[in-house]
């Protein structure tokens, strides 16, 4: 089983900081940087553009994983791209072409990734594993960031990490919503190789440390 990878979203940490709070997770060995833009449409909040990316890409070399909640996806898909993104997810519920919208996030030059909420059917990604690099499974209802893990996603995470082995293996697997210590002991041997996590990270004094605890690598 390979390590599983952290990416501490950005919505959690001290935006007046921002510079800070990045070098701070990156030396803590961080491996992503996770942007959570959402528009006040699709979910009830407003958070950041791609002004805040393109200022964390000229101050860290980690990849910036943008997850667009929000209606009108395919206009700022390239937008984020000139500001620095390396891999952008875009949520089933919200996006009326999907296919066109991965295919836009391709040729701009980001790995397309496909977002799902809770309630939503592990069958609404038949047609579309072959064609991501990733497929984030939200285990909160999205829109505000220190929500508690919804436990009832366990069963359905062991059935998308099923369906991704039999369908595309090479697609990760990434978790949001909820994450802390806790539970990333349950999800690691689910299959998933990514954990997004907000303030299990950055609500931390050793980041460092619970980096690695997230990982399973325990420190004293």
């Amino acid at each position: 089983m390979s390590r599983v990878r952290v990416a501490p979203s950005l919505l959690a940490c001290d935006l007046a900081r921002v510079a800070d709070e990045v070098r701070s997770v990156e030396a803590a060995g961080a491996d992503l940087l996770h942007f959570d833009v959402m528009d006040g449409h699709f979910v009830p909040n407003l958070t950041f553009g791609p002004g805040l990316c393109s200022v964390v890409s000229r101050i860290t070399s980690l990849p910036l994983d943008v997850h667009l909640m929000v209606t009108n996806a395919d206009a700022l898909v390239e937008p984020f791209v000139r500001a620095g993104a390396n891999r952008i997810s875009v949520h089933v519920e919200a996006v009326t072409h999907l296919h066109r919208t991965i295919e836009l996030i391709r040729a701009s030059g980001a790995t397309p990734g496909v977002a799902i909420n809770p309630a939503t059917p592990v069958g609404s990604l038949d047609e579309v594993w072959p064609l991501v690099g990733f497929v984030l499974a939200m285990s909160v209802n999205p829109g505000f960031g220190g929500q508690r893990f919804i436990p009832e996603l366990l069963d359905k995470l062991v059935r998308m990490a099923a369906e991704r082995d039999r369908r595309a293996p090479g697609v990760e697997l990434v978790v949001d919503g909820g994450v802390d210590v806790a539970n990333a002991r349950t999800l690691r041997p689910l299959g998933v190789n990514i954990l997004v996590a907000g303030t299990a990270v950055f609500g931390e004094e050793d980041r460092a440390r619970a980096i690695a605890r997230l990982r399973g690598e325990e420190r004293a």
